[in-house]
């Protein structure tokens, strides 16, 4: 998986006995998960068929075609499985807009302007998104208060961090 890929989803625990799966979408627009060629980890590619909510008929795509998963046990195996998308089939971001991944390995500067560190990950737990800055693993939440800027072009982001963040020295 050589192409930039970003993360739209993860597969749900099976509904029903038939196949069908939750699906948690992280796009903007759940629906149009189902127009983006998906992918897992391994390149197993898939496509899936929106039935309601968040449940969905996924089908793997074969050399032969389209396989759909119809079976219960074939599902709970998928459970857990991170869907992602090429970049490139995403819509076009507007200006400072950007995707979560393109901060990963930017490098971070403190309001001096002095390096601290790079980008490493992005996390999201629950509570918003936060930004693994190393060496010394320091994490910062992402908001404006703690990240006042942020430089795709430049490569750089400013971080300042709440005073209940301790910086390694």
């Amino acid at each position: 998986m050589n192409e930039r890929l970003i993360l739209m989803g993860v597969i749900g625990k099976p509904h029903g006995v038939r196949g069908l799966l939750r699906v948690n979408c992280f796009a903007e627009d759940s629906g149009a998960l189902a127009e983006y060629p998906l992918s897992d980890r391994t390149g197993r590619r898939f496509s899936l068929e929106w039935v309601h909510d968040n449940v969905a008929q996924l089908s793997e795509i074969t050399a032969k075609g389209n396989r759909a998963i119809t079976d219960r046990n074939e599902a709970e195996k998928l459970t857990n499985t991170e869907l992602f998308a090429p970049r490139e089939a995403l819509p076009a971001l507007e200006e400072e807009e950007f995707y979560l991944t393109d901060l990963i390995g930017l490098k971070a500067r403190n309001e001096a302007g002095v390096e601290i560190g790079s980008i490493t990950a992005v996390h999201d737990y629950g509570g918003g998104p936060s930004l693994e800055i190393s060496p010394g693993a320091l994490l910062v939440p992402f908001t404006r208060a703690a990240v006042p800027v942020v430089d795709i072009a430049a490569g750089y982001v400013v971080v300042v961090p709440p005073v209940e963040v301790v910086v390694p020295s």
